[in-house]
């Protein structure tokens, strides 16, 4: 597998500007096959195992794949704490129609599910985008800032909230906290999508652990209910994680892909 080096692409203006890092593998052949594109979760970058594995699987099938991280994540400039829902969606549609491929599979996982539910809506409105022929879903992590967080805040985080702009709180997953801010909790408000129907006009598979101590399994069920109109699969993963980044779980993300893709 060829090594990649690192594109950026200027988004924004001002004191707003910053640089997106991405990584872009083109199709082998000038096929009408769909772009593969990975959209991570919060603190996470395009060089983790499951986006590796996912551009290792478009080598391998000579598919188009496309990796990128938000501003103030991995390689990518900006300020993390300016980071909001909007402003992560702004910036991966960017780079989407920067490389102007006709379609797309959509890979996101955790809030990345959130930003690939939010694209389909925005790619929608805007003409000669590119259409969405495929979502994959791993641990979708939708309206997390409401449904998720905002209820089991305590009375020291809210006060944080309130006092600070920001409240912080241990990572799992890395030693330094998670950091939510004011910002990306009131315009997590105006990304909402569990508040009514939501079409996507494409399949959907959607891949959640029942182990997940940060996305419960119960909200990928009420995810679903919000999917009537797609065909939509639903996997359960009874060991699995938050994660799910063993190799039986990257085996069923490709599987998904693969089924959307070729």
């Amino acid at each position: 597998m060829t090594e990649q080096a690192a594109e950026f692409l200027h988004v924004g203006a001002g004191d707003d500007a910053r640089n997106i890092a991405f990584l872009h593998r083109p199709a082998a052949s000038g096929g009408n096959t769909p772009m593969l594109v990975w959209l991570g979760g919060y603190r996470s970058d395009m060089t983790g195992t499951k986006a590796v594995e996912l551009d290792r699987f478009a080598a391998e099938n000579g598919l188009a794949c496309l990796r990128l991280d938000y501003s103030g994540h991995g390689a990518s400039g900006g300020d993390f704490r300016k980071g909001t829902i909007s402003r992560w969606l702004e910036e991966a549609i960017a780079v989407v129609r920067a490389k102007a491929p006709s379609h797309v599979i959509l890979i996101g996982s955790s809030m990345g599910g959130w930003i690939a539910l939010r694209m389909v809506e925005e790619l929608r409105k805007m003409g000669g985008a590119p259409s969405v022929a495929g979502l994959v879903l791993i641990a979708p992590a939708p309206d997390f800032t409401a449904e998720l967080i905002e209820p089991s805040l305590s009375d020291a985080e809210k006060a944080s909230l309130e006092e600070r702009g920001y409240f912080e709180e241990h990572s799992e997953y890395n030693p330094e906290p998670n950091i939510f801010t004011r910002a990306l909790m009131e315009d997590g408000k105006k990304n909402r999508v569990l508040t009514g129907i939501i079409t996507t006009g494409c399949p959907v598979h959607i891949l959640q652990g029942m182990r997940d101590p940060d996305v419960p399994y119960q909200h990928a069920l009420k995810l679903m209910e919000h999917l009537p109109a797609d065909d939509v699969v639903l996997t359960l993963i009874r060991d699995g994680d938050h994660r799910l980044s063993r190799p039986q779980d990257i085996d069923r993300m490709l599987a998904a892909v693969k089924a959307l893709a070729i």
